[in-house]
């Protein structure tokens, strides 16, 4: 079992696959990208799936999400998900991509075991689109979405940040167009992780911007609190359903006390939260030969000293080194 001091117990492990992305989105990298992590730096897919069984097999983990930077980018991927997919307990497993590379992939990640998908979509706009990523790839992640819910990667959800200036205005018209193709939409706060440390808290579209937005066409019930659990989004019913719609408050509500993730960066280090300075090497214990259980306790010990929150609302808040491309968001 991971928990913490606080009574926390981690079920839910994110794994970052790869810090390269194929896009340049403005809230988390500079359009020049980022200086990559070594190839031997990162583990190899055997190490993944070793420290993923470990966290199955002897640490409670009952979800698996895998993430990037872009993990549709990483070459062994098919491999890894049927290869999660045969442990015993079999994990649920997801993946959060940028969609580009789903039209060719859905089929096969479906066949290995992927049960669902979470698409990054933050216009309906090709030109924002462009303008937000830095490449003209918009037709791709539409084709990808429709391939990810043909392949039966289900429910296929949406994640969109919203940025001043660019698409504020488009809240309602993503909700429309997600309902009529059986999406689900989940709006997120930009956070604080990107490279260039370019984030201000008074700068950034809120939950509540969002919400007035979206009342303005649509009549939102908020979902029964028991529903939600530890998941991070707040979701109402639209227009009495059966569509709903999540907002992910990371900022402005914070969800730290229900938390119970535990990450994996590509390059074999845990984190207790998206927002921690501080990390611990599982990738230097493989390597010497420790076994399984040495693993777990150095595991177990990290997620031990979890704290109490990210802390986005202290003004001595130290935003991370790593940007969110290299740790998984």
């Amino acid at each position: 079992m991971l928990i913490d001091t606080y009574g926390r117990v981690a079920t839910d492990l994110r794994v970052s696959l790869t810090d390269k992305c194929n896009l340049r989105c403005t809230y988390c990298m500079p359009e020049e990208g980022l200086q990559w992590l070594a190839k031997p730096d990162l583990l190899t897919d055997d190490e993944i799936v070793r420290l993923i069984e470990i966290a199955v097999t002897r640490l409670g983990i009952e979800e698996v999400r895998f993430t990037g930077g872009e993990p549709l980018l990483r070459p062994g991927l098919p491999g890894i998900v049927e290869r999660v997919a045969a442990l015993a307990p079999r994990p649920r497993m997801s993946l959060t991509t940028n969609g580009i590379g789903l039209k060719r992939t859905a089929n096969a990640l479906k066949a290995a075991g992927l049960d669902r998908v979470n698409v990054s979509l933050d216009t309906l706009r090709p030109d924002v689109f462009k303008t937000l990523t830095r490449r003209d790839r918009h037709q791709d992640v539409i084709d990808g979405l429709e391939a990810a819910h043909t392949a039966g990667l289900t429910p296929v959800k949406i994640n969109s940040v919203l940025m001043p200036g660019l698409n504020a205005d488009e809240a309602p018209d993503l909700l429309a167009w997600s309902m009529e193709h059986a999406y689900e939409l989940r709006f997120i706060e930009q956070m604080p992780l990107d490279a260039q440390h370019g984030w201000k808290r008074d700068g950034m579209v809120t939950a509540a911007d969002i919400l007035a937005s979206l009342r303005a066409r649509f009549r939102l019930t908020e979902e029964d609190a028991g529903e939600r659990g530890s998941a991070p989004a707040e979701r109402w019913i639209v227009d009495g359903g059966p569509h709903r719609v999540g907002v992910i408050a990371s900022v402005t509500r914070p969800f730290c006390a229900a938390c119970d993730r535990t990450r994996l960066t590509a390059d074999g280090q845990v984190r207790t939260c998206l927002f921690a300075t501080e990390e611990t090497d599982l990738r230097g214990a493989l390597r010497s030969g420790a076994p399984d259980e040495e693993i777990a306790r150095v595991w177990r010990v990290a997620m031990w000293g979890k704290k109490a929150g990210a802390g986005l609302d202290d003004p001595s808040f130290v935003q991370p080194d790593r940007p969110m491309s290299a740790i998984g968001g």
